[in-house]
């Protein structure tokens, strides 16, 4: 598989973070329009009633704010994952989703889990580890981006502020890490240059010929030219009989 067919612009690189940018959206403006609080749909820990919030928990946010924060890298990473990792991005959101909701829901604090945060440091985490297991260069830069960009986040697993659900945000970014390692995707192959094959021979590089075993330039004597044979014409007239005046 080459590069082309491999990181190839489909249409749900456009779909999918549109898809889920408006749905969080949509609800929180249900929230307002309707005066209703869903907050009761959040992951509440060690309760059986609170298992319902690994799949709505993600749509669920406290305020205006809470939601601008988590549209604009959901956005970017979703399309990152449709883009890059196409083959298996629908098997990470989903598994993941219900990895990490799991784990906040065995070791969350008693109160109501709700966010799309947990789903971001679930596909900052799966990008990053997974570009780095497979060293493709593509995929490593994709890694470096996005440690620059959002590598702040990853103070936030730990519990340094109140009212955040550090146990959603650990538990993404463990999930993240457990499928970086056990989903597998086919990757294209690096280019290998000449240099680089088995049965590569030094000696008969005319580059390195250049070269004596010191690295020291050699300049080589310039090729014999042989001249090419010179192409003689033979033009021969023939004698018009009937225009000479002595016959």
């Amino acid at each position: 598989m080459s590069d082309n067919a491999y990181f190839k612009f489909t249409n749900s690189v456009i779909i999918a973070p549109l898809l889920a940018v408006i749905t969080i959206w949509t609800v929180f403006w249900v929230e307002l329009r309707f005066k209703i609080n869903l907050n009761d749909y959040g992951i509440y820990p060690q309760r059986v009633s609170g298992l319902k919030g690994i799949i709505f928990s993600p749509f669920i946010h406290s305020s205006l704010e809470h939601l601008y924060n988590n549209t604009i890298p959901l956005a970017i990473l979703t399309a990152s994952l449709f883009y890059f990792y196409r083959g298996i991005a629908l098997r990470v959101l989903l598994i993941g989703i219900l990895i990490s909701g799991l784990f906040t829901w065995a070791v969350g604090r008693p109160s109501y889990h709700i966010g799309a945060s947990g789903v971001i440091y679930l596909l900052a985490s799966f990008i990053f580890f997974k570009g780095i297991f497979t060293k493709h260069y593509r995929l490593v830069a994709l890694s470096l981006i996005v440690v620059f960009i959002y590598g702040s986040m990853l103070w936030y697993i730990f519990p340094v502020e109140d009212g955040i659900s550090w146990e959603g945000h650990l538990g993404g970014f463990l999930a993240g890490l457990l499928l970086a390692f056990i989903l597998k995707t086919e990757v294209p192959p690096i280019k290998k240059y000449a240099w680089e094959e088995d049965d590569y021979d030094e000696e008969a590089d005319a580059f390195l010929r250049q070269f004596d075993e010191n690295g020291n330039f050699i300049e080589l004597p310039p090729e014999e030219v042989i001249p090419e044979e010179s192409v003689q014409i033979t033009y021969h007239y023939k004698e018009n009989k009937e225009n000479n005046p002595s016959e």
